[in-house]
């Protein structure tokens, strides 16, 4: 072989994937789910064949079966209670718009799961053991609709109303229905109501008093015990999310009392005499046992860092997807093993988050860091700002931050006001200043990052999606010179028209945060829309958007786009065919890799590829 066949074979070899790349590709599943009459019947999601999909796994046998396979992907199902069938949610092309089909455990064709009730969005969704059905619905249209459908017979609608609502939960006797309703008209604070089959009311609990205090309630579920009107369920009357008991038919309530900070929620243990705990705190959480009898609580043993779901089984043992920062996720169990493990190349791992205290203008502002494993800074540092915005960031393993990382940046996220986790006040802090106030927390944040050595305000890149990508096309108007590259996916562009295009639920949320319509306050909808500053932007601006997002819907953006390329501007759009985010792996990657290279033609290109 000569030195130039030595070459071009050299050339030919396929290059070694990227940590950041494996992360993306690695098998992954989600917390099973398993059906309470049936055990051993379970079902999951994973990412395996490269599009987040259903799969029903046998867990006497062993045996897993890909139970639903679509272009963009399959998230929402559930089992029947005998474990008999699976419910999943048909949409088209990521719309969220659609169907409940229905296909056996074992396998075998689909059908409609609710004939009679036509396309919708799904607004929660709870089975009986008897075979009946409460079905959730939300239509621009008709607004909130619950139906109940036995097998047979056609539906019969026993609620409705133009402002939000959905199904909580059945009784375990099949006889009464939890709803969450905002009839009030405040769309971040529930009321319940609890409905026998033929619609009458038996008991309603509303801690807003008919909308006039911002407090809120949610279902956790009925108690698992048949003849027991025990429900469970979360308010938030001492600052923080709880959990108590109402006994929906004698009224009775039961607040436990559990004196943990941040906030907590719980679910029953198979048999009603204990709560499984759920307690997140300053981005960690960790799991508790509450015992009626005793009123006791004994923490259950997890590593330190995130657990997103937790289930306990009939035997007793607890079942927890764990992971960390550092970490890629896990599905464990409290009796030491490993209760799914997908098969194929396992995720790299990642550089652990630190924490950052921040004082703000509204208090201080928990923020998480992590650098790149060398060098000393300061760093390029990417501001990847959480959606929701009701949600927050947490010491959690996730691909694209630890992509960032790989490519030499450090990764700053921010639990800005408006954020879930540190309490009642901090969550609701938002209302008629949406956007605004966030970027004041961001602010405060950047700025301590700069002081601090880690950031080099040279080369500071914004960045999120949904809400996070609004607060960054919001930012780079508002801020234009302090960001020098912004890059938002499926954001909120342009406010007035996001409000007359999203689905009807987001219209009541935003009603809302804001006070009312475009037309009731358009001052507060001009103050808090990209749109109004986008003339300021200085920053080369990356978009990605989903041509079927029904919740950042594609027209918004699209004037955005328009007022950019009025002015000449910098910037790139990505439009993909899916709705608010894609479920295919490759579509995942494929947007990544697009935002680091958009990034690094403006702060240069670092680390590793």
């Amino acid at each position: 072989m000569t030195e130039n066949d030595t070459k071009s074979a050299a050339q030919d070899m396929p290059m070694p994937m990227p940590d950041w790349e494996k992360r993306f590709r690695a098998p992954r599943v989600s917390l099973p789910d398993w059906a309470e009459d049936a055990p051993d019947r379970a079902l999951f999601v994973s990412n395996a064949t490269g599009t987040y999909e259903l799969y029903a796994w046998d867990r006497a046998s062993g045996a897993q079966r890909q139970a639903t396979d679509r272009p963009n992907g399959t998230t929402d199902g559930v089992l029947t209670p005998d474990g008999e069938s699976i419910w999943w949610f048909s949409d088209t092309d990521g719309d969220e718009f659609g169907f409940w089909m229905r296909q056996p455990f074992g396998g075998g064709a689909d059908e409609p799961a609710a004939p009679g009730l036509e396309a919708s969005y799904p607004a929660g969704l709870a089975l009986g053991r008897d075979g009946t059905a409460v079905v959730g619905r939300s239509t621009d249209e008709d607004g909130s609709t619950v139906h109940v459908v036995r097998p047979g017979s056609e539906p019969v609608e026993i609620y409705r109303h133009r402002e939000s609502a959905g199904v909580g939960d059945l009784s375990y006797d099949g006889t009464l229905i939890a709803i969450e309703h905002t009839e009030h008209g405040d769309a971040m604070h529930s009321a319940l109501r609890v409905l026998r089959l033929d619609g009458s009311a038996v008991g309603e609990l509303d801690d807003t008093d008919g909308g006039e205090v911002e407090l809120g309630l949610e279902v956790l579920g009925f108690a698992p015990v048949h003849g027991d009107a025990r429900l469970l369920v979360r308010h938030q009357r001492r600052g923080r999310w709880e959990p108590m008991v109402w006994d929906v038919v004698s009224g009775a309530e039961t607040e436990l009392g559990i004196e943990l900070p941040g906030d907590v929620s719980a679910e029953w243990y198979r048999d009603g005499s204990a709560l499984l705990v759920v307690h997140s705190f300053e981005a960690r959480s960790e799991l508790w046992r509450y015992d009626f009898a005793t009123r006791q609580l004994v923490e259950v043993q997890t590593p330190a860092g995130s657990v997103s779901g937790a289930t306990a089984r009939p035997d007793g043992a607890v079942e927890f997807l764990w992971s960390s920062a550092a970490e890629p996720p896990v599905v464990r169990s409290t009796s030491g093993r490993v209760v799914l493990d997908p098969p194929g190349m396992k995720a790299p791992g990642s550089v652990p988050v630190e924490d950052a205290w921040v004082e703000g203008p509204g208090g201080r502002i928990h923020a998480l860091v992590q650098r790149p494993a060398r060098g000393e800074g300061p760093f390029p540092t990417v501001f990847e700002i959480h959606g929701g915005p009701t949600w927050h960031d947490s010491d959690a393993f996730a691909a694209g931050p630890a992509a960032w990382v790989d490519h030499g940046y450090a990764v700053v996220r921010v639990n800005y006001r408006g954020s879930t986790g540190y309490g009642r006040e901090w969550t609701d802090a938002l209302k008629h200043r949406i956007g605004l106030i966030e970027l004041e927390d961001i602010a405060a944040v950047r700025e301590w990052a700069v002081s601090s050595g880690l950031a080099d305000p040279a080369k500071l890149v914004l960045a999120g999606g949904s809400w996070g990508g609004y607060l960054t096309l919001l930012g780079l108007g508002r801020q234009p010179e302090a960001w020098a590259v912004g890059l938002a996916a499926v954001p909120v562009a342009d406010y007035v028209t996001a409000y007359h295009d999203e689905m009807e639920a987001l219209k009541a949320m935003d009603r809302t945060l804001l006070g009312g319509t475009p037309e009731e306050v358009p001052e507060r909808f001009e103050a808090s829309s990209p749109l109004t500053y986008v003339d300021a932007v200085r920053a080369p601006v990356y978009i990605s958007a989903g041509v079927n997002d029904p919740r950042c819907p594609i027209r918004q953006v699209e004037n955005y786009v328009d007022r950019l390329a009025a002015r000449g501007a910098a910037y790139e759009v990505y439009r993909y065919d899916a709705g608010h985010g894609s479920l295919v792996v490759e579509e995942r990657i494929k947007q990544v890799r697009l935002e680091i290279d958009f990034a690094a033609r403006y702060v240069g290109r670092l680390g590793v590829e």
